[in-house]
Parts: C-alpha cells; structure tokens; sequence
C-alpha cells in the first residue's frame, strides 16, 4: 500500500507540527513541508495531497498587500475544501480555512495568549474536541474568525466566539493550540519577544504556565488529532 500525502503549509519555522510529527506516521502519512512565502506556492500538491495541514504564524489573513502571497494561499485552499479534501488549521491557518469559505476574519476585542480553558458547544462535546474538556490549551492569538456558512462551532471563550470549527467530518480549523509540545515554548518566547511585548506578557508567565499545563495539553492534543484522523482516514 503506497503512503498517503501529507502537505503542511508553515508560516514560521518554529510554529511546527508539534505532536503532530508523531501520529502522522501511525496513519500511513509522508509529509512535506512547505515553507510559504519562501517557496512558490504548490498549488497542484495542495489539491491533490490526502491530508492538508495549515499551520500557525503571526499575521493576520487580511494583511493581503503586505503579503501578497496570502491570496493565492487562499484561493488555493478555498478550491480544496471545494472538493472536499481533508484539511486541518491551527491558529492562522484556521483562519485561512474562514477566509477561504467567505467568512470575515479581524481583530478581536483582546489579545489571548497563555494557556486557558475552553468552552465546548454542544457539537464540540460529541467531536474529538471532547478530549479537551476541562484542559487549558495555548492560545496565542488577536483575530477572531466568524463562523463560516456551514460550519459547526465546537467551542468558544469569552474572548472569542469562535474557536474551532468542524466542515463536515473533512475539515478541522482550531484557534488555539493543541499540538505544541512543552519543549518547543521556549523557541515561541524568542520569537515571539516583540508580540509579548506590545501585550505586556513577561515571557516567564508563559514559561510557568508551561510547565503546569504543557504536558496535559500535549497529552490532550494527540487523543484530539488521533481521533479526529481515525474518523477521517479509518
């Protein structure tokens, strides 16, 4: 049996699959990596590829003249849910997915970054999201998405409305992040030293918070993402 395709687009080298890495191969995946804005945008890979996972990174969807290479980044992918192809978002690349499906993405009312609790609709209890009752996931965001026509809202935050959203059982767009392992914290605090900044965050809060709740978070993580492949791939 030939493996399957996995194509990840990454926005920032250090926001990567996390725990991620690990399962992919337990279902029979091959992943490559595309580094956007760096290398021409694989548009035939990212209609044809068994499984896309679009990653975080720290602009906005909106920010299309600054980064022009955000359009066809989301034509690309809006003609992929289209078909109907497997896809999972995380952070900016959920947002991508919102953009991508004609719903509106800005600014929210409030920065959340750090780890914190999530609440779970009704939808998001009966969804492999369930894995993440009662867990603080990270969040590291400042734009809300509005929920895409279609689309089931799985939980929210009083910050933000919408957290994670479901396209049917093909497409899986998350807010916050469920895939970071513990380890990898410290190459976030580095890079994103001018965003803590500007938010007022000293970066030992978040490295404390790690510590408590990293590992739970990861744990939670890989039950989500297992679960919600094995109902797409099984």
């Amino acid at each position: 049996m030939s493996a399957r395709s996995c194509l990840v687009l990454r926005h920032v080298a250090f926001e990567g699959l996390g725990a991620l890495a690990e399962i992919l191969p337990d279902f029979g995946f091959e992943t490559r990596l595309c580094e956007i804005g760096v290398e021409p945008l694989p548009t035939a890979e990212i209609a044809g590829c068994d499984l896309l996972v679009a990653l975080g990174g720290p602009i906005g969807v909106y920010e299309t003249e600054a980064y022009p290479f955000l359009v066809e980044e989301i034509s690309a992918i809006a003609a992929r849910l289209r078909e109907n192809g497997p896809t999972l978002g995380i952070c900016l690349g959920a947002q991508l997915m919102a953009a991508a499906l004609g719903a509106k993405v800005a600014p929210g009312p409030a920065k959340e970054i750090g780890y914190a609790p999530l609440s779970l609709t009704e939808a998001g209890r009966a969804s492999p999201l369930a894995a993440l009752a009662g867990v603080n996931v990270l969040h590291w965001h400042g734009d809300n998405f509005e929920l895409p026509e279609g689309a089931q809202n799985l939980a929210f935050t009083s910050a933000c409305p919408h957290q994670a959203f479901a396209l049917g059982s093909q497409g899986l767009a998350l807010q916050f992040h469920a895939e970071v392992e513990p380890a990898a914290l410290e190459a976030w605090l580095i890079g994103h030293t001018v965003e803590l900044g500007k938010a007022g965050i000293d970066p030992r809060e978040i490295r404390a918070e790690t510590a408590r709740f990293g590992a739970a978070t990861a744990a939670a993580g890989k039950v989500l993402f297992r679960d919600w492949l094995e109902g797409v791939f099984a």
